[in-house]
C-alpha cells in the first residue's frame, strides 16, 4: 500500500544527484549506465519516492532490452515498471511521470504488435527521453 501523504511530500522535493545523472544518461540513450545510476539512487533513498527511481530504471532496462533485441526481457521489464510507476502522481520530483507511463506503454504496445520475430523492426525513435520540468 502506498503512503500517499508521504509520497506527495517526497515528490515535492529534489531529485538526488545520482538520479539526475541517471536521467541524463537515460536521455542520452545510455540505458545500461542509466540503470546503474538509478539503481544506486533507489538504494540510497529511504522515502517512498524511491519507487520513482525504481520505475524509471525499469523503463531504462526495458529500452536496453529492446536495443539488444531481447523481446521477452523487454516485456518483463515493462510489466515490472507498472507496479512502481502506476501508483505515483502524474509529476514527481519534476519528472513527468504521466508522460513516461504513456510513452513506455506505447513502446510496449508497439513491441507486442511486432512480436518476437520482428523485434528488429522496432522503431527506436519510440524510446523517448524522460521529461523533467523546471521547478520554481
Amino acid at each position: 500500500m502506498v503512503d500517499r501523504p508521504a509520497l506527495e511530500v517526497d515528490c515535492s522535493g529534489e531529485m538526488s544527484a545520482l538520479a539526475v545523472k541517471g536521467i541524463e544518461l537515460f536521455n542520452a540513450g545510455d540505458y545500461f549506465e542509466a540503470h546503474e545510476a538509478l539503481e544506486h539512487a533507489w538504494l540510497a533513498e529511504t522515502g517512498p519516492v524511491r519507487e520513482l527511481y525504481r520505475g524509471v530504471l525499469q523503463v531504462a532496462v526495458a529500452y536496453l532490452q529492446i536495443t539488444r533485441q531481447n523481446y521477452r526481457g523487454a516485456l518483463k521489464m515493462f510489466l515490472r515498471m507498472r507496479q512502481w510507476l502506476d501508483p505515483l502522481p502524474d509529476e514527481c520530483l519534476g519528472i513527468d511521470v504521466a508522460q513516461l507511463r504513456l510513452e513506455a506503454s506505447e513502446a510496449r504496445a508497439t513491441l507486442e504488435g511486432l512480436g518476437e520475430a520482428r523485434i528488429g523492426d522496432f522503431d527506436l525513435s519510440l524510446l523517448k527521453p524522460v521529461i523533467v520540468r523546471s521547478r520554481p
